[in-house]
């Protein structure tokens, strides 16, 4: 019964190249065109309800972006220890729900207050997460 713990253990290589599941491209793109698409909805709502450009430009940068900072945190997530991974993906949270809010045309400080107050919850959340899991 005890066989699986004498089988030695495979480390990779720094020369190997490193696969990426399906899972590790999908999420971190849908979580962007969600919300690239939400900023451009916003912005089309404040602004009369007419389709420019600017909104495109805004949609798809927002995107961009926040897929390529989610795909980053991915892959570096299982070097950091339990506190600071889930203290990234709770400042990740917080900027880009502070972002959504203060393109609905609020004040700077009610956009941070609730950007905080969500990244708050869900660093939180994932702390306890993580806690109890490792």
């Amino acid at each position: 019964m005890a066989a699986h713990a004498a089988m030695p253990h495979r480390r990779r290589r720094a020369h190997e190249p490193r696969h990426h599941t399906p899972l590790a491209w999908a999420l971190p793109v849908a979580f962007g065109l969600t919300f690239g698409i939400w900023a451009a909805v916003i912005k089309r709502v404040e602004e009369g309800g007419v389709a420019t450009g600017g909104q495109w430009v805004l949609g798809v940068v927002t995107a961009v972006v926040l897929a390529a900072l989610a795909f980053g945190l991915g892959r570096i997530q299982q070097r950091l220890p339990r506190e600071l991974r889930a203290l990234a993906y709770g400042a990740l949270t917080a900027v880009t729900i502070g972002f959504l809010t203060s393109l609905g045309g609020g004040s700077v400080l009610r956009a941070a207050g609730i950007g905080v107050a969500v990244g708050a919850g869900v660093g939180a959340a994932l702390f306890y997460f993580y806690y109890t899991r490792e």
